[in-house]
């Protein structure tokens, strides 16, 4: 399911349960423009709560959710562009507030303003605190989104930074509770906020104690590091006992120093139960990653959170299309792997692995190594640096496919190169073609 059509549903279930408040239990009384000023306030800010609470709830990295969402990598995206949503409509929802004072001097003042609703007794005195509460978080918010989005910001910083945002989720329900009106909490949109709201206050209770995923952590210790060409560093670790084994194409969250946090990386190899071995092929794309070489080293302790992800190919069709940009081709030499002792097993599938420099790429040699003991894996390497680009016909004419042809399309790589391949598809006619895409991000 599409991380925009779960958003629209969740939104839309909310301005549901408004409406039936607006509209048919509580209809507001006074001049129209300030009635729909007054509601659009409500609704932006059971929009921006809800999806806050929404946002708190996906932060504990709920494994269960992974087979209805597609994997945790989706889990992510969807926790992402909750919170950059959440933010847009709870500054909406300020500038609204602010806005009586612009609406005043536009059509004059309110000879029937609606009138001020009951809060809880117990937070009257409270009120003036919470609007201010309101308002700060909101500039902080603000910050932290900026902060987010600029990926030149380090991560190490930006993760001290987002170990924040339960205390200001925590401030938004103090906020949200002071100023609700009191017979909201026994009607339908009172009795699913206050779900949402317990939900992600419990939430924020582990996200603050730093014991998200604490169940799934394993301990072990780093076998090897060798840095390869192209900026990438190999690391192969030696799990203790507990380790539960992997399918090939599951990431995990790896913490190699405990001052620098976990990274998620895709498990690079195949699972083997006796060894209980794991290989990250970790590119250098930021101040911790540069110089991860030089930071490790054999033997030192590390502590694995995982396994976590679906991208795995036995879940489509017999004929597949595998592509992969860069560092993504880490899945797929998973899978590779896996499929050795069973290469009958494999399915009919076209292996394209776009690089920059194939002359100094760490991986060509071993990946036609692989499919060379695959018969039903073909591998095409698109090199940039001789002009050779992959594109939907080059795809296809691969994969031999025409319109209303069984093809699953698994990705993992730059996002730009989906958007590419998957546009290029629907003009050729197979806009049906699902492409399955890996696409996990921290920030």
């Amino acid at each position: 399911m599409k991380i925009r059509t779960i958003l629209t549903a969740f939104l839309g279930i909310l301005a549901l349960a408004w409406a039936w408040d607006a509209l048919v239990l509580n209809p507001m009384a006074g001049d129209w423009p300030w009635v729909v000023r007054k509601q659009a306030i409500y609704l932006s800010g059971v929009w921006a709560m809800g999806l806050m609470s929404l946002v708190m709830i996906l932060a504990t990295r709920p494994a269960w959710l992974e087979p209805a969402l597609g994997g945790m990598d989706r889990i992510y995206r969807l926790h992402k562009w909750a919170g950059i949503l959440a933010i847009v409509l709870g500054a909406l929802h300020w500038l609204l507030e602010l806005g009586g004072g612009t609406l005043r001097a536009l059509i004059g003042a309110a000879v029937n303003k609606p009138p001020k609703v009951a809060v809880p007794d117990f937070m009257t005195s409270s009120h003036g605190l919470a609007k201010d509460v309101g308002e700060w978080v909101i500039y902080a918010l603000l910050v932290s989104l900026v902060i987010t989005l600029w990926k030149a910001f380090p991560y190490k910083s930006w993760r001290l930074l987002h170990r924040v945002m339960p205390l200001l989720y925590l401030a938004l329900v103090f906020h949200s509770v002071a100023l609700t009106p009191l017979v909201w909490w026994t009607q339908p949109l009172g009795l699913i906020m206050g779900v949402l709201m317990l939900a992600g206050s419990l939430s924020a209770i582990p996200a603050l104690r730093q014991r998200i995923g604490r169940r799934r952590r394993h301990a072990g210790r780093i076998e090897s590091v060798r840095a390869l060409p192209a900026g990438i560093t190999e690391v192969t670790c030696a799990m203790d006992a507990g380790w539960p084994g992997h399918r090939a194409g599951q990431f995990a969250f790896a913490t190699f120093d405990p001052r620098e946090g976990a990274h998620p990386y895709t498990i690079a190899s195949a699972d083997s139960a006796d060894a209980r071995r794991l290989t990250f092929q970790i590119k250098a794309l930021g101040d911790y990653t540069r110089d991860l070489a030089q930071r490790l080293e054999p033997g030192r302790p590390v502590q694995i959170e995982g396994p976590y992800g679906r991208f795995d190919h036995r879940r489509g069709d017999a004929r597949q299309a595998w592509v992969a940009g860069g560092i993504g081709i880490t899945p797929f030499l998973a899978w590779l792997e896996s499929l050795q002792a069973r290469p009958d097993s494999a399915p009919q599938a076209q292996l394209h692995y776009c690089v920059r420099d194939a002359a100094h790429d760490p991986f060509i040699e071993r990946l036609r190594t692989l499919c060379a003991a695959l018969p039903h894996i073909t591998l095409h390497v698109h090199d940039a640096g001789a002009g050779q680009r992959l594109d939907a016909e080059t795809l296809r004419r691969a994969a031999d496919a025409r319109p209303g042809d069984a093809l699953d399309v698994w990705f993992c790589g730059p996002a730009g190169l989906a958007k590419h391949l998957e546009a290029g598809l629907r003009s050729l006619g197979l806009k049906d073609v699902p492409v399955h895409r890996e696409a996990f991000e921290m920030r």
